[in-house]
């Protein structure tokens, strides 16, 4: 390797160590500042409580074993979820990408169901699915399926048309023109919208904890402000923030190992 090449991956590393520790900063000086300003009392800790409180929170939620069984909860949900919605996304774009006509005709209803705020339709699930899991799946399902069938139907929509004419001057059919084309020239597109689809989850499996469950950390959120415990509630958002970024995290590792596979 030469030593302008090094000098570049240095720099790189050097670079990264700065951004990871500059993110590192603003956090610690958030948290510092709000604890500093909570115990002053110049902001009120009874609606915003501090730092200090949630982290005892949430300590006593570890030992109890509650925090754990809320976790799993939302994260049983919210992959169930995910598995479902990317699947479904995944066929159902095929098939509008395969038949223009059904896109053509579908296309409005789906703009449409994407723009309904989906908290509106949450009496309706919970009478068709019953308040319990089921209800918290389909709400995900609502909020990630049609993202999952835009993004991968419209990553279809972009493969060159060039190469498509000519594997059918080869006298490829549709199958195989699918097969061996639209899906690998849209892989990129397909594993970005992982990412997409997993944030979506997320959020619809959060909404419809508050509607209808008794676990998950939707749950421990709006039982917080139920009983008037912001701490509960901040403690909560801690929660959730951490998990998003962990799921987020390891979406990211399987876009990277699929990015590099041949």
């Amino acid at each position: 390797m030469s030593e302008e090449a090094k000098k570049i991956i240095k720099k790189k590393k050097q670079k990264k160590y700065f951004i990871i520790f500059a993110q590192l900063f603003i956090v610690i000086t958030f948290f510092i500042g709000w604890e500093i300003l909570a115990k002053a009392k110049v902001i009120n800790p009874f609606i915003f409580s501090s730092p200090s409180r949630i982290l005892k929170t949430i300590y006593e939620l570890i030992l109890s074993g509650e925090l754990w069984i809320h976790i799993y909860t939302t994260l049983y949900e919210t992959i169930l979820a995910f598995i479902i919605g990317i699947s479904c996304g995944f066929i159902i774009a095929i098939l509008l990408y395969e038949f223009p006509t059904l896109a053509k005709i579908i296309d409005p209803f789906l703009t449409m169901i994407n723009s309904l705020p989906k908290v509106a339709l949450g009496p309706i699930i919970i009478i068709w699915a019953g308040a319990n899991t089921n209800s918290i799946i389909v709400m995900a399902l609502l909020i990630n399926l049609i993202v999952s069938i835009l993004n991968i139907y419209n990553g279809f929509l972009g493969v060159d048309e060039t190469k498509i004419k000519l594997l059918k001057s080869f006298g490829a059919n549709k199958i195989q023109i699918l097969k061996h084309l639209i899906i690998p020239e849209s892989k990129r597109t397909i594993i970005s919208s992982l990412k997409i689809n997993i944030s979506m989850t997320l959020i619809g499996v959060i909404m419809g904890e508050f509607l209808v469950s008794k676990k998950g950390i939707g749950y421990l959120i709006i039982y917080g402000t139920q009983v008037f415990n912001l701490t509960l509630v901040m403690a909560g958002i801690l929660v959730l923030i951490v998990l998003s970024f962990l799921i987020y995290e390891v979406v990211s590792f399987i876009e990277k190992k699929l990015s590099t596979d041949r």
